[in-house]
């Protein structure tokens, strides 16, 4: 693949935490929000936690949490 987004996500880091893929997955996303990985699909499946879907994945963006970590 050429100049575009490595799927896996395990090269590509963005902003202050080394590491994170440009599209972080929700076990990531956990991580970074500091809850179960469970409670990040439950939050997603009622739409509490905004998400992108590559497919039937669950990803995210930095932007994305930090924004929703703000409104909270």
């Amino acid at each position: 693949m050429t100049g575009g987004l490595n799927m896996e996500g395990h090269t590509a880091s963005i902003g202050t935490e080394p590491g994170l893929p440009k599209l972080p997955h929700p076990d990531q996303a956990a991580e970074l929000l500091s809850v179960k990985t469970s409670w990040v699909y439950e939050a997603v499946r009622t739409k509490k936690l905004p998400c992108r879907r590559v497919g039937r994945r669950i990803r995210f963006t930095r932007a994305m949490l930090e924004e929703w970590l703000d409104s909270r």
